[in-house]
């Protein structure tokens, strides 16, 4: 089973799911589940299909914003704070290590002005992800 790392009450994320962590998920009371990852990314690695029917199956809403390498391109990262906005929460994200999902999360946070930069990188910090090397990045997007 993959850890799901809390960020703030209404958004978590993960390394790689298993079809079955997503009724876990639900069961822990998320809502959404985003998955960052392009399919066939790796052999081995659960298809969209799959991923996308199990959470539907376990009453998640499922949004598919697939990338890949750090930054997120623009497009992601509006696209990111648009959906953390509509969905209902909380909400998880994954990728392969949760990286890119708690990158997309931080720069759609400094876009929407929701958190300062400090407090996006402390937020991450908290949940393991050491983002500070963004800092100028997250300065950048800040309204």
């Amino acid at each position: 089973m993959a850890e799901i790392l809390r960020v703030t009450p209404q958004f978590a994320v993960a390394g790689q799911l298993a079809p079955a962590d997503l009724a876990r998920a639900a069961a822990e009371g998320y809502r959404t589940v985003i998955k960052n990852r392009p399919e066939k990314e790796e052999p081995g690695q659960p298809s969209d299909a799959e991923m996308k029917a199990a959470a539907e199956a376990a009453g998640l809403v499922w949004r598919d914003l697939p990338f890949a390498g750090l930054p997120p391109p623009p497009g992601v990262v509006a696209e990111t704070a648009t959906l953390l906005e509509e969905v209902p929460g909380p909400v998880l994200a994954y990728c392969r290590t949760g990286r890119r999902s708690i990158m997309a999360w931080a720069m759609a946070q400094a876009l929407s002005g929701n958190h300062s930069p400090d407090e996006i990188i402390a937020l991450a910090k908290q949940a393991g992800y050491d983002i500070a090397g963004a800092r100028e990045a997250l300065i950048g997007l800040a309204p």
